[in-house]
């Protein structure tokens, strides 16, 4: 990305020995801030940096060797002293939590995420500098918490875009990291074994988390892209996340596979996923967190949109990739809805084609190409003509 989306950037970087990152929520959401985040170590090679997360992201930050620190915020045990009434157990441990935080004295805090609780959380560290977005990007009155507020525009922009741009505010110019998101050796050795000997495989992640089934692509389209892809000789692997129906989805997967996929194996931690899509030649799946693992890994990604944007939720820049989505009535939407219709109506042929525009074009590690494959309708016939996005 070489033009910044903040408007009013610093002339030069503020002093800082100790950092705070801030971004909770969703895997998908915490490796997007990788990039930007990483830039921040470049700037300030001898600071302190570390990291406020929530619980479910907090292991893929663990392997990032740039980290001085992931901070765990304990969103469980307050959630269940909240919803026991324990009251005084609430309280006990939120002031353990924020004596803890506080006694780090950081100089310095970027709030990423921007809503009422990562403003609270900023202001509740004591860092006298309290860096985050102006409206709108800075949600639920965030913005009161911060002492400095990047502007930003365009207002619609992909969340790459605009992480990046919260570091240029700054005024830090150091460029953006090709693979931002590092892969343990131990990890990487384990899923070499696991996999053994042969080509490369393209990975399906058919699955989305339990509160997005509607970004979900049919077990029949999966199917047949595997067994198009068998017939030209390359093999697939299905993975799947803990839930149950992420397992389901896998299983119905490789129902319609019919033999041209199998299993990957077991990944029982986010980095051993990644180790997996790091040994791949192509990631396959909806719009979802392990897809920006893959791309942050550096592997090609084919990513499949129905009721998320496509701005907003774009891949990497740094990595080759597709996106394929029909344009519907209703899409892009904030909701979803249990028709999915935007879902249904992707044409295997136009997945496959990505699918195989990838491959063939060589698309590896630090490849600059995207594209969104953006199939019209109600044209049958001329579905999966490519534009650039």
């Amino acid at each position: 990305m070489d033009i910044s989306t903040c408007t009013n950037p610093r002339a030069a970087p503020p002093a800082a020995e100790r950092i705070l990152v801030i971004r909770l929520g969703a895997v998908g959401d915490v490796v997007r801030t990788l990039p930007a985040a990483a830039t921040l170590r470049a700037a300030y090679p001898h600071a302190e940096l570390a990291w406020l997360v929530e619980p479910a992201s907090a292991s893929v930050l663990a392997g990032q060797p740039w980290l001085d620190d992931v901070i765990v915020f304990p969103r469980g045990a307050l959630r269940a002293a909240l919803r026991g009434g324990r009251l005084v157990t609430l309280g006990r441990e939120a002031a353990r939590f924020v004596r803890r935080l506080r006694a780090r004295r950081f100089d310095l805090v970027l709030d990423f995420h921007a809503i009422l609780k990562s403003g609270v959380l900023a202001r509740l560290s004591g860092a006298p500098r309290r860096v985050s977005y102006a409206r709108p990007f800075a949600r639920e009155g965030a913005a009161l918490f911060a002492t400095e507020h990047a502007r930003l525009a365009p207002p619609r922009q992909s969340r790459f875009d605009r992480n990046e741009a919260l570091v240029r505010y700054l005024g830090i110019e150091a460029p953006l990291p090709e693979h931002p998101l590092a892969v343990p050796e131990p990890a990487l050795a384990r899923v070499s074994q696991a996999l053994g000997a042969g080509p490369a495989p393209v990975v399906i992640h058919p699955g989305t988390s339990d509160a997005t089934p509607y970004k979900r692509w049919t077990p029949r389209g999966y199917g047949a892209v595997a067994r198009a892809l068998a017939a030209d000789g390359v093999p697939c692997l299905v993975t799947s996340g803990p839930a149950a129906s992420d397992r389901e989805m896998a299983a119905a997967v490789l129902r319609e596979a019919a033999g041209a996929a199998r299993p990957a194996p077991p990944t029982p931690t986010l980095l051993d996923l990644a180790a997996l899509f790091a040994h791949a030649r192509l990631y396959l799946g909806a719009d979802s967190g392990p897809m920006h693992v893959a791309a942050l890994v550096g592997t090609p990604v084919v990513q499949l949109l129905g009721p998320t944007d496509p701005v907003e939720n774009a891949p990497y820049p740094c990595t080759a990739s597709r996106s394929v989505r029909v344009q519907v009535a209703c899409n892009p939407c904030k909701r979803g809805c249990d028709a999915a219709t935007c879902m249904r109506a992707i044409p295997e042929n136009a997945v496959l084609a990505a699918v195989r525009s990838l491959l063939a074009g060589g698309a590896g590690r630090g490849a600059q190409t995207s594209g969104l494959v953006d199939c019209a309708r109600p044209r049958p016939a001329a579905q999966g003509e490519e534009r650039p996005a």
